[in-house]
């Protein structure tokens, strides 16, 4: 069993991924992407979507960070991993999943689904440019529109040589509207021989047992299931379906807050702090109470008493 905490531009970046990580449970995390066009970024780049990097390439309480990277020219992307490998990133992983409008117009993400040759060409050439004992991961979808070039993808990231394969069982086109389709990864299980890693609407550990049987595979990425939810790694892992108490997930919050107090405007710090609440009350009573009181407060000192 291998339990990954996922990248998710806007929400995880690197002060939520420790207060998370350090809950326990994860084997390892994935940073935010960083988005390559066209030539190797000035490693300022990489330290602000990984600040990580500057840590050993670890979360505080020592959860390996692999750094991701987003793009479809293979020389570039080739010399940013060989970059963030070299300032210590446990790994490169690709990004072939985002479904931004944004950054599929823009040849990035999801729309590379519709040509199996492109990921192949960024895959192994990422591949080619590190040492052989540095692991090359990649994410994808089931595919854009539909699922007809679900297997020739996965067969391409294979093939191009990435060392394991994180799939969302949902296609760009389906957005994150449940459910998620478990059972077409076991497809994909059976016809790559790559570790397989299964992501998308691992909420509890009912959640985790149900993919297991549908998937195949015990090695799962957890996104927003484990911002409801930051012990459900840990749960996952020990067989523990008991939610934690609100009185354990109320430090957190307090401890989010003052950490980004030290990096961001009153109005960013208050519109964070709402975003994860918002996800909190979606498995606790409680949370639904402080979102109530947070949610249209703009006053950073009352703010700062309720929290």
């Amino acid at each position: 069993m291998r339990i990954i905490l996922a990248p998710m531009e806007g929400l995880a970046d690197v002060h939520l991924r420790r207060l998370i990580t350090a809950q326990g449970g994860f084997d390892w995390s994935v940073s935010e992407f960083v988005r390559v066009v066209d030539r190797p970024y000035p490693d300022r780049v990489l330290y602000g979507m990984c600040p990580e990097l500057m840590n050993g390439g670890r979360t505080d309480s020592g959860t390996p960070v692999r750094v991701q990277l987003l793009g479809s020219d293979a020389e570039a992307m080739a010399a940013n991993a060989l970059r963030a490998v070299e300032l210590g990133s446990y790994g490169i992983d690709i990004n072939f999943g985002c479904p931004s409008k944004t950054v599929n117009r823009r040849n990035g993400g999801a729309i590379m689904l519709q040509e199996p040759e492109s990921l192949y060409r960024v895959v192994s050439a990422v591949r080619a440019a590190l040492p052989t004992s540095v692991v090359v991961s990649a994410k994808m979808r089931l595919g854009f529109d539909d699922t007809s070039l679900m297997l020739e993808n996965a067969a391409a990231i294979e093939a191009a040589g990435a060392t394991e394969l994180t799939v969302h069982a949902r296609t760009r086109r389906q957005g994150y509207a449940p459910p998620a389709h478990w059972h077409e990864l076991a497809r994909i299980r059976e016809h790559i021989r790559i570790p397989l890693i299964a992501n998308g609407d691992i909420c509890s550990v009912e959640d985790y047992h149900r993919c297991v049987a549908a998937t195949g595979t015990v090695d799962v990425m957890l996104g927003r299931g484990a911002v409801r939810m930051p012990s459900l790694a840990r749960q996952i892992r020990d067989n523990c379906p008991q939610d934690s108490p609100w009185v354990s997930i109320e430090p957190l919050l307090n401890d989010f807050w003052r950490q980004l107090s030290a990096v961001l405007s009153p109005r960013d710090r208050i519109g964070r702090i709402r975003q994860w609440v918002n996800y909190l009350r979606q498995r606790h009573p409680e949370a639904e109470v402080l979102w109530q009181l947070i949610r249209q407060e703009s006053d950073i000192q009352r703010l700062d008493a309720v929290l």
